[in-house]
């Protein structure tokens, strides 16, 4: 992985704000807001209902249906706006396929970031807001901020990070999420931790423990280019272990108010669209005590 280019800032220009109306979904509320206010950008609030009309009903109750879906947009609505206060978001209430309905709005409002809440639930059909939300997280082109049950009820002091974690595995996915972890430092003028987790050492290694994390510790701080050191503070971190264990507790040990991410492309089963794996990315998602970016390759 290159230094980073901190010439090019990271734009947040449109938002996208994906609700439920669940606790952990107006969770997610405050962070879109202040990220929105922050960055100056267009923020629009998404709700995805079930279809109004059924087509195995009878046609002669289509037109109550239909009214009595009218009322039901109407009523949520007034809950998106009184939950994004000052904000005035473009709501978009929708009928349908949630993911259908996302990857539409990316496309049509070119969306640079999504906020979605999740449940922190275990198993993988139960990821995010549940099987369907779990779809943006592994599909989404742009950038995914997912907030967790055990995140901050009012998050970042005054509307900002102070304190950022990013982890990497060194692949080519973590570069693109170190642009947006270095970008956002800068933006919010926040202490950065860099953390490289090694796994234990297995009988027969050639190399030395202590040989591994000097040179991990050397990739990391090759991560941040010089100029950038002052205003960021950079802490650069190596440890071993469990992966997810050792990202969370160093999250804990930090303060972390936000852990960033890379994940590649998604194929195979449901939450393979990790550089991690599978299970690791789930657990920080869904355990972890502030947001986490997600950040595609």
């Amino acid at each position: 992985m290159k230094a980073i280019d901190v010439r090019t800032r990271i734009q947040l220009k449109n938002i996208l704000y994906a609700t439920d109306f669940s606790a952990t979904a107006n969770a997610a509320a405050p962070y879109a807001a202040g990220l929105t206010k922050h960055y100056g950008a267009r923020l629009y609030a998404l709700h995805v209902r079930p279809p109004a009309v059924d087509p195995m009903a009878p046609p002669q109750t289509w037109k109550g249906l239909e009214e009595a879906a009218e009322i039901e947009a109407g009523r949520a609505r007034r809950k998106i706006l009184d939950a994004l206060p000052q904000i005035q978001p473009e709501v978009l209430i929708n009928e349908g396929d949630l993911w259908v309905n996302v990857a539409e709005a990316i496309k049509e409002n070119d969306i640079d970031l999504i906020v979605v809440g999740t449940h922190g639930r275990s198993g993988v059909s139960k990821f995010l807001l549940g099987s369907a939300a779990e779809e943006i997280f592994r599909q989404a082109p742009c950038p995914v901020m997912t907030v967790g049950p055990g995140s901050a009820a009012e998050p970042m002091p005054k509307g900002e990070f102070t304190r950022i974690l990013f982890a990497t595995d060194f692949g080519s996915e973590s570069t693109s999420a170190a642009s947006y972890a270095l970008s956002l430092a800068q933006e919010y003028q926040a202490r950065l931790t860099l953390l490289h987790v090694l796994t234990e050492p297995k009988a027969g290694d050639l190399v030395q423990p202590s040989d591994l994390e000097a040179s991990s510790r050397q990739l990391l701080r090759h991560l941040v280019p010089p100029e950038a050191e002052p205003w960021c503070s950079p802490n650069y971190v190596v440890e071993r272990g469990a992966v997810a264990e050792r990202i969370l507790a160093v999250a804990h040990e930090y303060a972390t108010d936000l852990i960033v991410l890379g994940v590649h492309q998604p194929h195979g089963f449901p939450g393979a669209a990790t550089h991690l794996p599978m299970a690791t990315a789930h657990k920080i998602v869904s355990r972890a005590n502030c947001p986490v970016l997600t950040v595609r390759a």
